[in-house]
């Protein structure tokens, strides 16, 4: 019960860090889209610079343990096409729909909808494509650390400047 009140109140939160970026607007991100307003892209930088930071320093102190999905090539591809192609058509990614249906937009339903139905059709194609789609190029529960040998907080640190780099120029570029 502790985790559902934690996952909640962090939902909660994360939706306000939402509304409050403005990345919940749709022209916010019909302008990701199109590649002339990087609101979002820095939105999610930022929550990527903290998440890399945060989930690192609980693993060290030994307070959670990370659990690394496997890595399938194959279904990756699929699903970020298809998770791309449902960004373009809604309008919303799964985040921002459920956020902008919260500030009253009521046709991001359409994409909650869509996303139910999507999740509906995978659970039902999911005997079918478990032995073929879902096993192809098949790497295993890889890291950038395990991968290359070198320490995770080297890998944090490196990105981490080049996400602030990347932050600081979109805001110089004035997108």
């Amino acid at each position: 019960m502790k985790e559902l009140i934690l996952g909640l109140v962090t939902g909660v939160l994360f939706g306000a860090l939402l509304q409050q970026g403005r990345v919940l607007r749709f022209e916010k991100q019909v302008g990701a889209m199109l590649l002339k307003d990087m609101t979002i892209l820095k939105f999610m930088l930022s929550a990527i610079i903290v998440g890399m930071i945060g989930i690192h320093l609980l693993v060290d102190m030994g307070l959670i343990k990370m659990s690394i999905k496997g890595t399938f090539v194959a279904a990756n591809l699929v699903g970020g096409l298809l998770f791309g192609i449902g960004w373009a058509v809604a309008g919303y990614c799964p985040g921002t729909s459920v956020g902008a249906i919260g500030e009253g937009r009521w046709h991001a339903v359409w994409a909650v909808l869509g996303m139910l139905a999507g999740a509906a059709v995978y659970a039902e194609a999911y005997p079918l494509i478990k032995d073929s789609l879902l096993s192809w190029g098949d790497f295993g529960r890889i890291t950038l650390a395990s991968a290359t040998g070198i320490n995770h907080w080297v890998w944090i640190v490196v990105l981490s400047a080049v996400f602030i780099a990347l932050f600081a120029w979109f805001e110089k570029k004035k997108l």
